[in-house]
């Protein structure tokens, strides 16, 4: 059984624009409640009839150009980030601790897509 996509992430430059616009072509209910601006798309707000979907967030990054990336849940952040680089990936961030219980990494795929991988401890 492979591991499975549990987050994505959409980020730009203009945050607020991206969640306004997110937010009214999909009936997405952003969240922003949070230190960090970051809208939130929490998954059980958002599941199709069959109860399919993942949650995922929108936000701003100034300094950086946009990305849209998906994160996959992992037992071993540094583990994956490591194998990563053995299969031909470049790390590019990780692990590192966003908030208590939960870590991530980000790498880079043979072709430059930005990948994240997470760990969260419950």
């Amino acid at each position: 059984m492979g591991r499975p996509v549990v987050h994505f992430e959409i980020m730009g430059r203009d945050g607020a624009g991206l969640r306004s616009f997110y937010s009214r072509l999909f009936d997405w209910d952003l969240d922003v409640d949070n230190e960090f601006d970051y809208g939130v798309v929490d998954r059980e707000r958002n599941l199709s009839a069959e109860g399919v979907g993942i949650g995922g967030g929108v936000g701003g990054m100034r300094d950086h150009p946009g990305h849209v990336t998906f994160y996959v849940e992992v037992p071993d952040v540094e583990a994956s980030l490591v194998q990563a680089e053995q299969f031909g990936g470049t790390r590019l961030m990780g692990p590192e601790q966003i908030m208590e219980g939960v870590e991530i990494g980000m790498f880079s795929d043979p072709e430059g897509n930005m990948i994240g991988v997470i760990k969260e401890q419950t």
